[in-house]
């Protein structure tokens, strides 16, 4: 099969073989596909270095014939982000949750546009916890795992004072009053939960809850094997402002 002209974004790169590269896209047409870029690497730097690098808006052509597609040509569309500190690991974490959780070759058109606004969020400069909570949103829901935010797992509306867990099969479950503290430490507000709906930015108070409970239904479609890039931000020094995500609480 001829692959031409597709956009697509890269997501990851890594040596293959002596002198050439597996690069990961998400591309419009053709969802997650696999190509082998032969000859790029070397002594010498090759043009087609610069348009494979994360978070790049490319244009290809490839060929394939099995499971990786032969990489023939690709040009940028555009300059990637040029991101720094937790922009930069938020870009991470973008690209490998995607990486992670899409097939190869399964068209993601709505995924795809998700991916290209957070890109252009993080260039922008916007809220990463927002950003990223809006991100892990429209991807459950382009892969089909995503839930109604403004219902619970039983269809009841949800209360904006009550807070929920969210279980990763079915949804928000509302937590009883006379639950610990510790049991209420790993939900979310519905007044959070429906500002994630209305795709409204939260309070303050109430990211923190977002970000636990989306790790939680994540970790569930991610299997054991957890994100590299939920370390790194785990082993960044604690500051003074919040941060987009961080380790297991």
């Amino acid at each position: 099969m001829r692959i031409t002209a597709e956009p697509a974004f890269v997501l990851h790169a890594r040596p293959w073989r002596e002198t050439s590269l597996l690069v990961e896209v998400l591309s419009l047409n053709h969802g997650r596909l696999g190509l082998i870029a032969r000859g790029v690497k070397g002594p010498k730097r090759h043009p087609l270095r610069a348009a494979l690098q994360p978070l790049q808006s490319i244009r290809l052509d490839a060929v394939q014939t099995g499971e990786l597609a032969q990489l023939r040509s690709a040009e940028a569309t555009d300059a990637a982000p040029r991101l720094v500190g937790d922009a930069m690991l938020s870009g991470f974490y973008l690209s490998e949750l995607t990486l992670r959780l899409t097939p190869r070759g399964e068209a993601q058109p709505q995924l795809f546009g998700a991916y290209a606004m957070t890109r252009e969020r993080l260039r922008s400069g916007e809220p990463l916890g927002w950003t990223l909570r809006r991100f892990e949103r429209d991807l459950l829901d382009a892969l089909g795992f995503g839930f109604d935010w403004t219902r619970d797992g039983d269809g009841e509306p949800l209360d904006p004072a009550a807070r929920y867990r969210v279980d990763p099969e079915h949804g928000p479950r509302r937590l009883l009053s006379d639950r610990g503290q510790a049991d209420r430490s790993g939900a979310a507000t519905g007044r959070g939960l429906l500002d994630l709906a209305a795709d409204r930015i939260p309070a303050n108070d109430d990211l923190p809850g977002l970000r636990r409970v989306m790790r939680g239904v994540l970790a569930h479609h991610l299997g054991p094997r957890g994100l590299k890039s939920w370390e790194m931000l785990g082993g960044l020094p604690a500051g003074g402002r919040a941060k987009p995500f961080d380790t297991p609480d």
